[in-house]
């Protein structure tokens, strides 16, 4: 449970980040919509960063054809056109770091793109070799976020991403991990090594990095990425049928979606959170969640009583 004192000063924080230039969602659905998003800040460099991004684990392991790539081109469209920024990939996401690649350089927007990948491997000649196949298949020449892939080998390749960001092949290093069981080891490495970022789990459902991960990110000052912020879809089926509380209207949510990443954000340790998704339409929503008042302690609560 967040204590009175944090959640205020993550709400002044979050509340002092809003974008002040208005950017336009691209929604041949629907009219054209304006939205501010919101924006963290870095803590080891004062980037700013806007609090929606994207994942692309099963939304762009894709093939070649017209029918899978084209969703996706508007999928980044959208994405660019909403303000956001920050992409996550890794290696062993099939074919999602050759089609991000492509469609980036199809599109022109390589430059406006935050890019993070990860190194899963053992051995420092298998990280290295591994990174830079992935800066083949991404068409680039360095990307913005280096992580450890779930702390695989986490010595040795935090060591090997050093020294790429030293060589300026990425700007920030990081550690990642996607369950809950590995919660209290990732904060202890955190303590270890500081990275400038970590990628962990949360969700309505799964909130022990309240507990364990966010107390040390906020005190080490790291930058926090969240995914699995719909438990892979599952919290959809658990609120099918059900309204959204009474509340949300007030504070612009309209969809379950939307409150789900609203409540990752409505931690103060969250810098971004990033669904993934391979639908236009499902990202013009998503990005909607990037802007409106952060989720009061009641209204966190309503949440979480309402999925169970």
């Amino acid at each position: 449970m967040l204590s009175r004192r944090s959640f205020l000063s993550g709400l002044a924080a979050a509340s002092a980040g809003i974008v002040l230039a208005r950017h336009v969602l691209a929604n041949p659905l629907s009219q054209t919509q304006s939205v501010i998003m919101q924006t963290r800040v870095v803590p080891s460099s004062g980037e700013r960063l806007p609090v929606i991004g994207m994942g692309s684990s099963g939304s762009f392991e894709v093939g070649n054809s017209a029918a899978e790539l084209d969703p996706l081109r508007e999928v980044l469209r959208r994405f660019f056109a909403g303000g956001a920024t920050v992409i996550d990939t890794a290696p062993s996401y099939g074919t999602a770091e050759k089609v991000i690649g492509q469609l980036l350089e199809e599109l022109g927007l390589r430059s406006s793109a935050f890019l993070a990948t990860k190194i899963g491997t053992s051995g420092r000649e298998a990280g290295l070799a591994q990174f830079q196949n992935s800066l083949k298949r991404l068409r680039t020449d360095k990307v913005e976020l280096l992580q450890v892939h779930n702390l695989r080998d986490w010595r040795t390749q935090f060591e090997v991403i050093k020294e790429l960001k030293a060589q300026g092949k990425t700007r920030y290093t990081g550690l990642t991990h996607y369950l809950d069981s590995s919660h209290d080891e990732l904060a202890e490495v955190v303590r270890k090594v500081k990275p400038d970022f970590l990628q962990v789990n949360y969700s309505v459902v799964s909130r022990s990095a309240e507990q364990t991960v966010f107390p040390v990110a906020r005190e080490l000052g790291v930058a926090v990425l969240v995914n699995r912020a719909f438990e892979d879809g599952r919290l959809f089926s658990r609120v099918q049928g059900k309204a959204l509380p009474p509340w949300a209207a007030e504070v612009g949510i309209t969809s379950w979606a939307q409150a789900f990443l609203r409540f990752a954000l409505s931690h103060p340790a969250v810098t971004t959170v990033i669904p993934a998704t391979g639908k236009p339409e499902r990202q013009s929503d998503n990005l909607k969640a990037g802007s409106g008042p952060i989720l009061t302690e009641a209204q966190r609560q309503s949440l979480i009583d309402t999925v169970g």
